[in-house]
């Protein structure tokens, strides 16, 4: 699993925001886009792409895609 291939699954989730505005540092939670369905969108991609079941609390204490993938990498 590389980081640069999270980041491009994780803005394909976005229908709105150009996939420019995604790098390892971007708080995804302050985007405009983002709602609780865009969080299970993301689960969903997670658990599709890389069988790792996310939950709500690894989504509250991520604030970068970066600290996302980090979680996903540890649970694999």
């Amino acid at each position: 699993m590389e980081l640069q291939e999270f980041i491009e699954k994780f803005a394909a989730q976005f229908d709105e925001t150009d996939a420019s505005a995604f790098t390892p540092e971007t708080e995804f939670k302050a985007l405009d886009e983002w709602s609780s369905l865009t969080a299970l969108s993301i689960i969903s991609m997670v658990d599709e792409e890389y069988e790792v079941l996310l939950k709500g609390n690894d989504i509250v204490n991520a604030e970068t895609i970066d600290d996302l993938y980090q979680i996903v990498k540890s649970k694999r």
